[in-house]
């Protein structure tokens, strides 16, 4: 799958309430519209992810696509709030953090999203004015 052209891709959990609200965050403060979206459980992401060379990956994770690199979980936050507006990508500052210490962080949130956030029975995104810049 080819992204458009200067657009960074964002694979997340279409069913969990943390990732949908995370989604609208990002649309939100992407003034630029440099991201586009698809849900991990997506053909479109599972197409997408063959392409790199990934291990042992569940599907419990952040991925961003963005100028041929991929990335997972606090370093994909990371690298998504740093091309967000102004105001937001101050919060890169958080990479000088030990990457240890960002991803165990990200994996409790993880781990229990559904429990403290909710889960949908579907994709959010499915209708919804912003379907343009859905994958």
């Amino acid at each position: 799958m080819n992204l458009p052209l200067n657009k960074s891709l964002v694979l997340f959990d279409g069913v969990c309430n943390l990732c949908n609200a995370s989604v609208r965050f990002i649309i939100k403060n992407d003034s630029a519209k440099r991201f586009v979206f698809s849900s991990l459980q997506s053909d479109a992401a599972k197409e997408c992810l063959l392409h790199y060379p990934v291990k042992n990956f569940e599907g419990n994770s952040i991925v961003l696509i963005s100028n041929g690199e991929i990335y997972f979980e606090s370093e994909a936050i990371l690298q998504i709030v740093k091309q967000l507006n102004p105001y937001w990508n101050k919060l890169y500052i958080f990479s000088i953090l030990p990457v240890n210490f960002r991803d165990t962080i990200y994996r409790i949130i993880a781990r229990n999203r559904y429990k403290w956030f909710g889960k949908s029975q579907k994709c959010t995104y499915s209708i919804n004015p912003y379907s343009d810049r859905f994958i």
